[in-house]
């Protein structure tokens, strides 16, 4: 687990439940499964009228896959038993046994799945917000399958259940490398297999609802507390620690963020902003429970400054990442599991775990760089061969037809705004008044250029 939970699902001497420990994670379990509609409306925000629910289908799609597949097998791959270090067994497919099962840390096992199923879903989700307003949504669905199954799965206990780089001594207390470089390397994958969309760099592809970003990135923020400090698995000191780090870290990021964009283009944002906020909670997810708060702002400032940087390399190297996952998700997680090795104190992350700025030597910050090339490279590599799999045989790309005129409309029947002036008439018709004219395209794009996801 996220924090150090022992891997032992069943059997064996258990203590018995804390009813306080048990209460947290329930609490928490239900924070992290928000995030992921938060992430529909922080994606389906910045994309164009026509396709974000497109893009806000991918996330519940991913909802609605993951969490059976996690019954079917998934918890059994990431946390049950233990093959050469890389995949855990199926002796707890369906999570059989589990229903009588007893307590570790003072939490039901069935808990401990619960609450790990909601990391799955949010992993897979993320990735979506690299092929917005191109990609059609039953392949996205058979993508996310196998990619959950041959990639997220596996990492999960490489890094939490007993896996090879969790035994390594590699640190990541809630996700920097299991859940946001493997989710982002997979979206940098996506986004090379299936192109630039039509029009991409020279039109600017604004969001659509700046509001509806701002409420998306605040219940991120909101559930994750949950994420973090629920990673401590009771409600105790790490709880505490991982909760003051997140808020700060993420405060710090937002300025981090908009100081660069005041610089560089004259004017914060408040999707600047929102962007800022996301990739400070991401750069401190792996190292939260790690820092002391000072440590937690420096982390903050140098992930918010450095991802709105890590935007422009997509239009250096040319591929379209649509919602910038790759520089918000894959290098902020790089970003803070790397610092670990730099701020990490000895009395929080374990005897010989100080980072380099605290007198420790360089080994920490090596067995975090492994960890760091370790997910990238297998997270992208597969996903890249799935996703080209997937486009030679049944398409994985809408045509460029249903990507001009509307993807929501192609792959869903379904458009997110009407505004003909039939089909209730609104407040116009409860008025009794007819409206003096009819919109003929979609809205229009709001002023701030998108610039990040």
């Amino acid at each position: 687990m996220p924090g150090g939970r022992e891997n032992n699902p069943r059997g064996g001497s258990v203590p018995e439940l804390d009813s306080g420990a048990t209460a947290w994670i329930l609490t928490s379990a239900a924070l992290v499964l928000l995030m992921t509609p938060g992430l529909a409306l922080f994606y389906g925000g910045m994309t164009r009228s026509k396709s974000v629910l497109n893009m806000m289908m991918m996330s519940f799609g991913a909802i609605g896959l993951v969490s059976l597949l996690w019954v079917f097998y998934g918890y059994s791959i990431a946390f049950s038993g233990d093959i050469g270090g890389i995949t855990g067994d199926l002796s707890a497919a369906g999570l059989r046994g589990m229903l009588e099962s007893g307590t570790e840390g003072g939490i039901p096992d069935l808990l401990f799945a619960g609450f790990q199923l909601m990391f799955a879903v949010i992993t897979v989700a993320l990735i979506s917000g690299a092929i917005a307003d191109r990609a059609k949504f039953g392949p996205w669905l058979l993508f996310a399958g196998l990619w959950a199954t041959l990639v997220y799965f596996p990492v999960a206990h490489w890094v939490w259940g007993g896996g090879w780089i969790g035994e390594l001594g590699v640190l990541d207390f809630a996700g920097g490398t299991a859940v946001h470089i493997n989710a982002g390397a997979a979206a940098l994958a996506l986004a090379l297999v299936l192109g630039k969309r039509v029009g991409w760099p020279k039109d600017k592809f604004k969001p659509h609802n700046l509001p509806m970003v701002l409420l998306g990135a605040a219940l991120l923020w909101f559930g994750w507390f949950g994420f973090n400090a629920g990673s401590a698995g009771a409600a105790d000191g790490a709880a505490a620690v991982s909760l003051i780090n997140t808020q700060v870290a993420t405060a710090a990021a937002v300025l981090g963020w908009i100081v660069v964009e005041w610089i560089r283009d004259g004017k914060p944002t408040t999707l600047g902003a929102a962007s800022g906020a996301i990739a400070g909670l991401v750069g401190i997810t792996p190292a939260c429970a790690f820092l002391e708060p000072l440590g937690a702002i420096a982390l903050g400032v140098i992930a918010g400054a450095v991802c709105a940087l890590a935007v422009g390399l997509k239009y250096r190297f040319k591929y379209d990442d649509s919602l910038d996952v790759v520089a918000v998700h894959m290098v902020g997680g790089i970003i803070g599991s790397l610092l670990i090795g730099f701020l990490a104190i000895e009395v929080l992350a374990g005897e010989g775990n100080d980072g380099l700025l605290y007198g420790g030597g360089i080994e920490l910050l090596g067995l975090q760089a492994i960890g760091v090339v370790a997910v990238l490279v297998y997270s992208f590599v597969v996903a890249y061969i799935i996703g080209f799999a997937i486009e030679k045989t049944i398409g994985f790309r809408a045509s460029a037809e249903a990507e001009v005129e509307g993807i929501d409309n192609a792959e869903h029947a379904e458009s997110a705004y009407e505004f003909s002036s039939t089909g209730g008439g609104g407040a116009f018709a409860a008025a009794g008044i007819a409206p003096t004219a009819t919109p003929k395209t979609e809205p229009t794009e709001p002023v701030s250029e998108k610039v990040a996801g």
